[in-house]
């Protein structure tokens, strides 16, 4: 199956939506909330999705970090019984 060629620029927003989604969303919040708590609402929402993120490194770090232990201890281990082997040569 051939790929079909792309029809002007994509681009990819905020959690994998592009712009018009982005515009409908903005216009659905200004109806709801209206202009004046807009700028509340969109810095409450950057904060969140800040702390998101942060959690988000904290846990790839804990899973590198896991993950490197981990590797090191099989090595050890590799490392314990090749030197038991050539013990019993």
């Amino acid at each position: 199956m051939q790929d079909r060629p792309r029809r002007g620029p994509t681009v990819c927003g905020i959690f994998g939506l592009g712009v018009p989604e982005l515009v409908v969303i903005a216009g659905v919040a200004a109806v709801l909330f209206g202009p004046k708590q807009l700028p509340e609402l969109g810095k409450s929402l950057g904060k969140t999705v800040k702390s998101f993120q942060q959690a988000a490194k904290e846990f790839e770090g804990e899973i590198k970090k896991n993950a490197e232990e981990l590797k090191e201890e099989a090595q050890n281990s590799v490392d314990e019984f090749k030197n038991e082997v050539k013990k019993e040569k």
